[in-house]
């Protein structure tokens, strides 16, 4: 499913929604750049998308094929980013995880979602009401992105930290006639949160050192993009 797609220019969205060949020579033709948000995308619209913007196979594969873990990838004139985002879910207390693959080359970002991913929409609107922030291309759109997944993890957190204490009351209490299930259940959900969380720090330095101007960018979009989440 195509959720968005728009070209930009100067942080500016362009009125009408192109067809992807129409969004990469706009891309190519001038200073804009586009994005284009997928969710759960058939075969064929995936490799619309890719052919458009030439985007590598094995990412296309990977892209398609989803149950990866977080990396980093560099491929001739585009980077390939995987997220695990997270949520956590109140009714049933377990964690749900989703699959988050990035596209970003020199002037397009493509984001590709699986299962429980966030919407991205209000990553988009933040950004848009602020045009000077889109302008500094598709690192303060990866930022965006990649803020946002973090951010998600913060209920997860103490959400099993809530469950720990449940668990440390029955246990300590007397009161958990099925608490051996409910230690297991929550051993396997904190190793996968850890699955999705540890390679982070490796995929960030990553990230910064295969783009030079991707520290500075950040650093500089920080407080901008703080601000317009507000």
């Amino acid at each position: 499913m195509i959720i968005d797609s728009a070209v930009y220019r100067n942080g500016v969205r362009e009125p009408g929604t192109p067809a992807f060949d129409d969004l990469f020579a706009a891309c190519n033709a001038g200073e804009g750049m586009a994005w284009i948000g997928l969710y759960e995308p058939t075969h064929e619209e995936l490799e619309s998308v890719a052919k458009a913007f030439h985007l590598h196979e094995l990412a296309v594969e990977d892209a398609l094929t989803a149950h990866q873990r977080p990396k980093f990838e560099r491929y001739e004139g585009m980077h390939f980013v995987v997220l695990r985002p997270a949520r956590y879910v109140d009714e049933t207390e377990t964690v749900r995880f989703g699959e988050l693959e990035i596209f970003a080359g020199p002037n397009f970002v493509i984001t590709v979602r699986h299962g429980d991913a966030p919407d991205l929409g209000h990553v988009r609107r933040a950004m848009e009401a602020r045009p000077h922030l889109l302008a500094r291309g598709p690192v303060a759109i990866v930022y965006g992105i990649v803020d946002h997944v973090v951010d998600c993890y913060l209920p997860v957190v103490a959400g099993l930290e809530n469950d720990i204490d449940e668990i440390e009351d029955e246990v300590f209490g007397g009161t958990g006639a099925d608490v051996s299930r409910r230690i297991y259940e929550l051993t396997r959900e904190v190793i996968d949160f850890q699955r999705a969380v540890d390679p982070l720090a490796d995929l960030l330095d990553g990230l910064r050192a295969a783009i030079p101007a991707v520290g500075n960018a950040c650093d500089a979009c920080h407080k901008d993009y703080r601000l317009a989440r507000q």
